[in-house]
Parts: C-alpha cells; structure tokens; sequence
C-alpha cells in the first residue's frame, strides 16, 4: 500500500474529512470530528488505527509489523507498518475497525447527525444521475 491508496482508502468513507491538526507532516482522519487514523505523510512508516483492545494484543501476537500505537494511548491505538508482515488487505480491515469504532462511539445525537448527513449525501447523488 502507498500514501495514495491509504488516503483515498480513508477519505472515501461516509462523512470523513482529513487535515493537518498537528503539524504540516502527520495526515489526520476524523468521522464526525474524532480520529480515527494518522500517518507521517513525508516517511509513510506507518499508520496509528484505533483498535478493540482485546483484538490489539491478538494483532501484535501475530504480526511484527503491528505495535502499539506510537504516541498514542497504548490499550486502544496500533501502529500497523506500512511494509511488512502486514498483508494490505488485513490494513484495509483495520482501517474499517478503526472507522466503526469511532462510529460506534458516537453519542446518540452525534449518530442521528451522522445518519442525515448520508442520507443528504445519497439524496444528492441520486439527484445528479
């Protein structure tokens, strides 16, 4: 996988956007205004997901190419390296399990919020076809 594949990957899911909240080199993905990935866009090393800290451990158990998450809170973030052990298929998992997990997270007002925001999205669509 390359940075170009990993951010229209990202940038394609419902109601995302991307910036530079930190500093002009780390790419931050956020649903509804909560990260869900961040890469260094100059070295594109690797790439801290959100993750179920249960599956986390599974993960680094099972792939060198996944540790926690670097500068992140250690339970609930990995850092999944971009050349690897890591098949970038299982990457595009992650970034879904990522993703969902924020979703999830949502209070029920910021959900509702989510949901019209697609449907406006659909409806647009739909009108321009």
């Amino acid at each position: 996988m390359n940075i170009e594949q990993y951010r229209s990957y990202c940038i394609a899911k419902k109601a995302v956007t991307e910036s530079f909240p930190f500093d002009e080199k780390t790419l931050v993905f956020k649903v509804m205004n909560k990260m869900f990935a961040l890469t260094d866009v100059e070295s594109f090393e690797f790439i801290n997901l959100k993750c179920d800290p249960q599956k986390a451990i599974e993960l680094r158990e099972n792939y060198n190419g996944i540790y926690s998450g670097y500068h992140m809170n250690k339970k609930h973030w990995n850092s999944v390296a971009t050349k690897g052990d890591v098949p970038d298929a299982l990457v595009y998992e992650l970034i879904d399990h990522s993703y969902d997990l924020i979703v999830n997270s949502l209070s029920k007002k910021q959900q509702k919020q989510l949901e019209n925001l697609l449907r406006i999205a659909t409806t647009m669509r739909a009108s321009r076809a």
